[in-house]
């Protein structure tokens, strides 16, 4: 019951904070802004639309993505990336099977967070 309350306070302050209006404000503005550049507008403003459901959730930022986005910003896309990412104190300690579920694993999050900063870097955002 407790959890119902806090939500609906929340969307209350929401509503009169004008936080709705702003989101509305910034998702014309940013969608202008990508007509004039010829990006497709439905793509930035599911963008948008991701970010203040994500922020309305309370969902905080993927720790992995952002060391991933930070390594195609300063490098781009290398091909030793795994092993730039790899925590390797902890892989160090791991037996032979747990290296190759570690490496399935850590190719699998990197290959998700690489398509999320494709998707992000195409609608402009």
């Amino acid at each position: 019951m407790d959890d119902i309350k806090s939500v609906a306070r929340r969307a209350k302050r929401r509503l009169k904070t004008g936080y709705w209006s702003k989101c509305r404000a910034e998702a014309e503005e940013v969608s202008a802004r990508a007509r004039s550049m010829g990006l497709n507008e439905n793509k930035v403003r599911e963008g948008i639309y991701n970010r203040v459901r994500s922020d309305i959730r309370g969902e905080k930022p993927d720790d992995f993505y952002l060391k991933v986005k930070e390594l195609l910003d300063s490098c781009g896309e290398v091909s030793d990336a795994l092993g730039r990412l790899t925590d390797r104190e902890y892989y160090n300690s791991l037996g032979y099977a747990e290296k190759q579920r570690y490496n399935l694993d850590l190719a699998s999050r990197y290959n998700a967070a690489l398509e999320k900063y494709r998707r992000e870097k195409e609608s402009g955002l």
